[in-house]
């Protein structure tokens, strides 16, 4: 904070509390906040803390169990216990936070905070800090949000141990999957199945599965639907581990076992959009050339189909791909799935730059240059969207490039994706994870052994 030019003040960092459902004791899964855990470890309900900018001493606010906590929900460690499990230097009751806050304003002026994602969190900021809490995102600190980022873009070696256990169980989830993923079985089998092999490696999914046959939807959370012969069978999945750490991976398999000539096709392009992507990561290189490098080969396979025509920078700068191709190529990975995204992708993912408001890049989650540390996804895809392709037909939108009247054959397609997780190091980039072979005969030879 220093260094920002910040000398004086108090740093306001609130743990999670539990979230009802839909009555206070039917709560979601718990999860603590990524900031709070990352700086103290601690993944307990109804904590918060602060740090002196100046003298640099921590408090940990946290409350005794009752004698009702430990009959309903178990013991626990006590305050002293949790303090000195995070090193820090006094502990006080949660009684005594807002009363610390305010002396704190008066003394250095308003304690610096992130921006607050949950409703429970605003309503308490808004109670102590005396801010209304419409106007909490405004008042965030942004150095604060530069520090933290600039502490966890950077994963340590102990870090990058826990996101490499996230990823291989996460791989061990979706060949899972695949074993199961046969005509006549549901989305929702799938899902659980998922869901089981996260738990079972001593964690939980890192964010709800995606698990359909429709994967033109990209955040399709939804299980309604059963698989058919002749489907794909998408599923954007992932394992975290007991410390909080994240694992994110993509398939796209054939339910029948075998790709079609046509899914083949479309397969293997975006099999080479990663591999062109990631073949450029290094520290230095700005994740948006990585980006631009899938969606051109994304446009010249497209173009080999003759889906596609005409100057390929100019398909690009136009952003004529993006029907296709609609999303970015990916995205921070760490205590989140999608790292530091509370603290706004102005500055994760952009480092305060202008971001594109053109469509498809817009979406594009990291475009910084890349530094050692760092661990992202590439997740190129190809998606053939029937309303989007139908509206855009009817605009006449970059009909100089898009064949329109070939595309009816492949509306049937659906989406493609894959993805993987890369740890940028001094040298290059390195895959996390087992080794799992997405090629199309790598993949069609672990379908072989299925059973119905």
């Amino acid at each position: 904070m220093r260094e920002a030019g910040v000398s004086v003040g108090l740093i306001l960092l609130p743990g999670n509390a539990e979230s009802p459902m839909n009555y206070t004791d039917n709560t979601y899964r718990f999860r603590q906040d990524s900031a709070f855990l990352y700086c103290f470890g601690l993944a307990e309900p109804d904590m918060a803390a602060t740090i002196d900018v100046a003298s640099g001493r921590t408090t940990l606010y946290a409350d005794e169990l009752t004698v009702d906590m430990l009959v309903w929900t178990g013991p626990r460690l006590g305050v002293a216990a949790l303090a000195a499990a995070c090193a820090a230097d006094d502990v006080q009751p949660s009684a005594a936070l807002p009363c610390t806050l305010r002396a704190a304003a008066a003394r250095d002026g308003l304690p610096l905070f992130l921006p607050p994602y949950r409703g429970e969190t605003c309503l308490r900021l808004a109670a102590w800090l005396d801010v209304p809490a419409a106007m909490l995102a405004d008042k965030a600190s942004l150095p604060l949000i530069k520090a933290m980022i600039a502490l966890r873009q950077i994963k340590e070696e102990r870090e990058v141990e826990q996101i490499e256990q996230a990823v291989n169980t996460t791989i061990a989830m979706h060949r899972a999957v695949m074993a199961l993923g046969t005509p006549g079985r549901s989305e929702a089998a799938l899902m659980a199945e998922a869901t089981r092999v996260a738990l079972a490696g001593g964690g939980m999914p890192s964010f709800p599965p995606i698990a359909t046959v429709r994967g033109a939807v990209l955040h399709n959370h939804g299980y309604p639907g059963y698989l058919r012969s002749g489907d794909l069978f998408l599923l954007d999945a992932g394992a975290e581990t007991v410390m909080g750490y994240a694992g994110d991976l993509t398939t796209t398999f054939p339910v029948d076992g075998k790709y079609s000539p046509q899914q083949r096709a479309i397969y293997e392009i975006v099999l080479a959009a990663g591999k062109a992507a990631a073949g450029l990561l290094k520290p230095g290189l700005p994740f948006k050339e990585a980006h631009f490098a899938a969606a051109r080969t994304i446009v010249e396979g497209l173009q080999a189909l003759g889906l596609m025509s005409g100057p390929l920078d100019e398909i690009i700068a136009a952003g004529a791909h993006a029907l296709f191709f609609p999303h970015g190529l990916g995205h921070q990975m760490g205590l989140d799935v999608h790292d530091m995204e509370s603290l706004g992708e102005a500055q994760v993912g952009y480092d305060g730059q202008p971001k594109s408001t053109q469509f498809g890049l817009k979406s594009l989650r990291l475009a910084k240059p890349l530094l050692a540390g760092m661990v992202l996804t590439i997740e190129p895809g190809i998606y053939f969207i029937e309303g989007l392709i139908a509206l855009w037909r009817a605009e006449g939108r970059f009909k100089q490039y898009i064949h329109y009247d070939r595309l009816e054959p492949w509306l049937q397609a659906g989406g493609y994706r894959n993805e993987e997780n890369w740890l940028i190091r001094a040298d290059g980039a390195h895959l996390l994870g087992a080794r799992f072979d997405k090629s199309v005969a790598g993949m069609e030879t672990a379908l072989a052994g299925r059973r119905s």
